[in-house]
């Protein structure tokens, strides 16, 4: 058994996002994402083949999905349906955005 504190190592990087896989199986996988700024490329598109369980533990983003924008700051979460078309719109620019991220 190993413990492990999801705040531990939050890298401040403007030039890329950080992702950290904490565990990972057949079914499941969970990560910890850090952003510093970063949002998805204009014309790019998430449609992931699975469902993916957020908890923003800092800052703060926009997710758009087609029609529509979902903010969310600290202590929210999201749930995103499989193959559900989705992008990272905005992340905090003044503080790093730390993402819990539940795949299965």
């Amino acid at each position: 058994m190993k413990k492990y504190n999801i705040f531990d190592e939050i890298p401040i990087d403007k030039s890329e996002e950080k992702f950290f896989e904490i565990f990972k199986n057949e079914k499941i996988k969970i990560e910890k994402i850090v952003s510093n700024g970063q949002n998805s490329p204009e014309d790019f598109w998430y449609e992931q083949e699975q469902s993916e369980y957020i908890l923003l533990l800092e800052g703060f983003t926009i997710l758009e999905f087609g029609d529509f924008e979902v903010e969310l700051k600290k202590g929210d979460c999201l749930n995103i349906k499989a193959m559900q078309k989705h992008r990272v719109k905005f992340t905090s620019q003044t503080e790093p955005t730390i993402w819990f991220a539940v795949f299965y």
